[in-house]
C-alpha cells in the first residue's frame, strides 16, 4: 500500500502546516479550502515557514523551492479524487466532518486512505459516513505541525491493519514519531491532557491561587514548557470546552464535567490568543 500523493483538506494553521511536511517529505500535495483567499493565505504560510528554514540553515533555497513547488491548490474537493492519502483538517463539528467523508468517499478512488486530523470526534463515527470503514483512521498532527514530533494514530474498530501500517510509514517519513491508540473519547493525547487544564481552571475558579501562580508551579515544579492556562489560551477555550463535553459525554462521568469558569469564558467571547482575550490579555 504506498502512498505517494497527499490530498490535504483545509488550508488553515493545521491543514497548511500538514501540507508543508508532506511536501517536504516528498509526497505530491493537494490543499483544498472553501475559498481561493483561504487557499492563497495557506500557500502564502508554507512559503514563509520554509523561509524560515532556510534562513536558519535547516533547509537549503532549492529543497524549499522543489517542497513549494510539490504543493497544488483548489477550492474545488473533487481535486483530491486520485490522491492515495486524503488527511482532513476542517473545523471540529461533527456533522461537517460526516458530511464532507461522505462526499470524500464519492468522491475519491476505492484505494484511498481517508484520515482526519480529528482531536476529539469519533473515528467510528466518521468512518460510519462512509463506504469504506476499513480505510478510514485518525491522524492527529500537533500543533505547531513543522516543529512538533508526534502524530497521534487513532485507529476505528473497522480500520484495516494494512491501512494502519501505511499511514504509520507516511506519517514517518515526514519526520514524526507515529504512536497508536484504538478509539475512545479524547483519544490519548485529550484524554489526559484537558482534564489537566480543566483542574487548573476549577483551581483559578475556587480562588486556589492566581493565573500567574498556578501557571508557574506547573512549570517550574513539574517542568512543563508552558503552564496549563497559558497553553488553554493557545488551544483556544472553545476547543478546551469542546473537548470536556466530548469527554463528559462519553464517558458519562461527571469528573469530566467543565468548569463553569471555561463555559463562562467562552460565552463571553474569551477564547484566549484568537480572540485576544483569555486568562492572559493578548491585545
Amino acid at each position: 500500500m504506498n502512498i505517494e500523493s497527499v490530498g490535504v483538506l483545509g488550508a488553515g494553521q493545521m491543514g497548511n502546516g500538514i501540507a508543508q511536511v508532506a511536501a517536504c517529505a516528498g509526497f505530491q500535495v493537494t490543499m483544498v479550502d472553501i475559498k481561493q483567499e483561504y487557499v492563497d493565505k495557506g500557500l502564502a504560510a508554507i512559503e514563509r515557514s520554509l523561509g524560515k528554514l532556510v534562513a536558519k540553515q535547516r533547509m537549503s533555497e532549492q529543497d524549499a523551492a522543489s517542497a513549494l513547488a510539490r504543493v497544488s491548490i483548489s477550492t474545488d474537493k473533487s481535486a483530491v479524487a486520485d490522491s492515495d492519502l486524503v488527511v482532513e483538517a476542517i473545523p471540529e463539528i461533527p456533522d461537517l466532518k460526516f458530511s464532507t467523508f461522505a462526499e470524500l468517499d464519492g468522491i475519491c478512488k476505492p484505494s484511498t486512505i481517508l484520515a482526519s486530523n480529528t482531536s476529539s470526534i469519533s473515528i467510528n463515527e466518521i468512518a460510519a459516513a462512509t463506504s469504506r470503514p476499513e480505510r478510514v483512521i485518525g491522524m492527529h498532527f500537533m500543533n505547531p505541525v513543522p516543529i512538533m514530533k508526534l502524530v497521534e494514530i487513532i485507529n476505528g474498530s473497522e480500520t484495516a491493519s494494512e491501512v494502519s501500517d501505511a499511514v504509520v510509514a507516511a506519517a514517518e517519513k515526514m519526520g514524526k514519531v507515529a504512536l497508536c491508540c484504538n478509539d475512545s473519547p479524547g483519544f490519548i493525547s485529550n484524554r489526559l491532557l484537558c482534564p489537566m487544564l480543566n483542574e487548573a481552571i476549577l483551581a483559578l475558579q475556587d480562588g486556589v491561587a492566581e493565573v500567574e501562580a498556578i501557571d508557574g508551579i506547573m512549570k517550574l515544579g513539574m517542568n512543563h514548557p508552558i503552564g496549563p492556562l497559558a497553553l488553554s489560551d493557545l488551544i483556544g477555550l472553545d476547543t478546551v470546552l469542546h473537548i470536556m463535553n466530548v469527554l463528559h459525554e462519553g464517558f458519562d462521568d461527571d469528573k469530566y464535567a467543565p468548569a463553569k469558569l471555561l463555559e463562562e469564558m467562552v460565552a463571553d467571547g474569551k477564547l484566549g490568543r484568537k480572540s485576544g482575550q483569555g486568562f492572559y490579555d493578548y491585545s
